[in-house]
């Protein structure tokens, strides 16, 4: 290792154990209550991990931990770029040298943010759990993080911690308006500007940077964090090199939010345009997409596998802030935001989530298989005041119910304006009360 590493290192220990915490906004997530087990926390760029282990870190000392007993490290810098996994240890043994009355005296918190840049880092961690007294949060903008290097080296020593942006509850906690009761019991002037806050939800998102931003400027960050993902988290990972199929599968994807998609109708229309991709490198680049965590994708309903594969899925975006920047010129699709919206409470909520289409050709938007074993099939809905609308959405959950007698039906509404009654059998939810309180048990 050259000097001028363990000179960064050195100072990077100094500073994370003794720098402040600056202000921040709560996130809402539940840690496993699982002893000797690590974190892993991931999601997408900008989406809130760093913050989140400072949240970490704050909760760590508000129980009475010293400070210098908490040491976060970034990996996201430049003069760490040739860092290899034999020269992790000079971390461990850099704080030790600090700290040492602290070795095996006292139980130690390591934060390593973006720790995946460094090549096989999983045997690092894996080592210093055996090794050292330390709560170990790993934090990395990569699903592979979890999916193969934390649960096939680490071997279940891990814990997934995912980290989505905002939830309503938490972009109104930003906003210093986060309501102190069941959303029922609100005044009716407070339940109003909650509603009109939802709307600028939906255009908006929850990327913490972009929250109250002029439209240009949110245009410019949200497109900038595209690049970094496509970048970072694609060609440079995973040695991409068709960048122009790239661009048009990203545009694609973002500016059809829900849409049906087929690599194969993906494939022909890129060769009507005179590009060249196999479908296997399609396949590929969807799947590096849902790594980064810029593109959610949700599968077909069915308690069949293999009637499950041969069904397109449906993908949507992380998070609603994208979809007006990709779908123009055309008008807003509040309906597409919306269902993004719903997919992503879901996946906060830790549900398994599915669309479903019925044997008479109707179409279910989601079907969530809650953590409790419960089946929801959900409607979204912007409004139900045209006939047909309702009829529609409607019958598409009764014809659901037929086959999974047992799921609970629900229609989740935008719009707040009273609706005709709905059959017993189908529950219904204004979305700025179900996004804050959830389903009725």
């Amino acid at each position: 290792m050259d000097g001028q590493i363990r000179a960064v290192i050195h100072e990077k220990v100094v500073e994370g154990t003794t720098c402040g915490i600056l202000p921040f906004t709560r996130r809402d997530v539940q840690l496993p209550a699982l002893p000797d087990k690590a974190y892993a926390v991931i999601g997408m760029r900008r989406s809130g991990k760093t913050t989140f282990l400072w949240q970490v870190v704050q909760q760590h000392l508000e129980q009475g931990m010293p400070r210098e007993q908490a040491l976060y490290f970034s990996f996201e810098d430049e003069r760490l770029l040739t860092m290899q996994v034999s020269d992790l240890q000079l971390i461990v043994e850099t704080y030790y040298q600090l700290y040492p009355e602290k070795r095996e005296r006292e139980r130690v918190l390591f934060l390593l943010d973006e720790i995946q840049r460094v090549p096989n880092w999983e045997l690092f961690a894996r080592r210093i759990m055996d090794s050292e007294r330390v709560i170990l949060f790993l934090s990395g903008s990569s699903a592979r993080m979890l999916a193969y290097e934390v649960g096939t080296s680490m071997r279940g020593r891990a814990l997934p911690v995912p980290i989505f942006p905002f939830s309503f509850r938490e972009f109104l906690r930003h906003l210093g308006e986060e309501p102190d009761r069941p959303f029922a019991y609100l005044p009716k002037a407070q339940r109003t500007i909650i509603q009109s806050r939802l709307n600028q939800y939906l255009v908006e998102g929850g990327f913490p940077e972009a929250i109250g931003l002029a439209l240009l400027d949110r245009r410019e960050l949200l497109r900038t964090y595209v690049d970094v993902v496509i970048l970072r988290d694609v060609i440079e990972r995973y040695q991409t090199n068709n960048i122009v199929v790239l661009r048009h599968l990203v545009r694609h994807l973002l500016g059809n939010p829900g849409i049906i998609f087929s690599v194969n109708k993906f494939y022909n229309e890129l060769r009507s345009q005179g590009l060249a991709v196999s479908k296997d490198t399609l396949h590929a680049m969807l799947e590096y997409l849902q790594d980064a965590f810029l593109v959610r994708v949700v599968p077909y309903f069915s308690f069949s596998a293999a009637h499950q594969r041969v069904h397109p899925r449906k993908i949507y975006p992380i998070d609603m802030g994208f979809i007006p920047f990709y779908t123009a010129p055309r008008p807003f699709p509040m309906g597409h935001a919306m269902e993004t919206c719903i997919l992503i409470e879901l996946l906060r909520r830790k549900a398994d989530v599915y669309y479903l289409r019925t044997p008479e050709g109707y179409e279910v938007d989601f079907v969530a298989v809650m953590p409790d074993g419960k089946h929801h099939l959900i409607q979204v809905c912007t409004e139900l005041t045209e006939p047909t609308t309702l009829e529609r959405e409607i019958r598409a959950l009764l014809a659901a119910i037929r086959l999974y007698p047992d799921a609970v039906a629900n229609v989740i509404l935008l719009d707040p304006v009273p609706v005709p009654d709905l059959p017993e059998s189908i529950r219904l939810y204004r979305a700025a009360e179900w996004l804050l309180d959830g389903f009725v048990p």
